[in-house]
């Protein structure tokens, strides 16, 4: 085969291979977990209300997502934790105390001081 010959066979299979191979590009995906969507502002602020209520040991009683409200006892308090949805979008978390406030009369301001460390405040 004459060198002229050659070459161009050789530019056909460099060709054949550079079509071939320039379709399948790799590109690796950083380790970590994804998610699609961030949380909502709502979900956000219904997640640090129920992990400041089980910071302070409360024991959750009842979890109404639809109704924003959060039923919990701790020895012989109950605590209440309404999130709302403000017509300006944005929301609003209130942590209420009942029943014999005297045993632990801080629980209701460590309760929002582990909410607001969760909502990172």
């Amino acid at each position: 085969m004459n060198p002229m010959n050659r070459m161009l066979s050789t530019l056909i299979v460099a060709g054949g291979l550079a079509l071939t191979l320039g379709g399948c590009t790799y590109y690796p995906v950083a380790p970590g977990e994804y998610a699609p969507y961030p949380p909502s502002a709502f979900e956000q602020t219904w997640a640090a209300a129920l992990g400041a209520l089980s910071d302070e040991g409360v024991q959750i009683v009842s979890a109404n997502r639809d109704s924003g409200t959060i039923r919990g006892i701790k020895d012989a308090i109950n605590v209440t934790a309404i999130v709302q949805t403000r017509a300006d979008g944005g929301v609003q978390v209130e942590f209420k105390t009942s029943g014999n406030i005297d045993s632990d009369p801080t629980l209701n301001q460590r309760i929002v001081n582990d909410y607001n460390h969760r909502m990172r405040r």
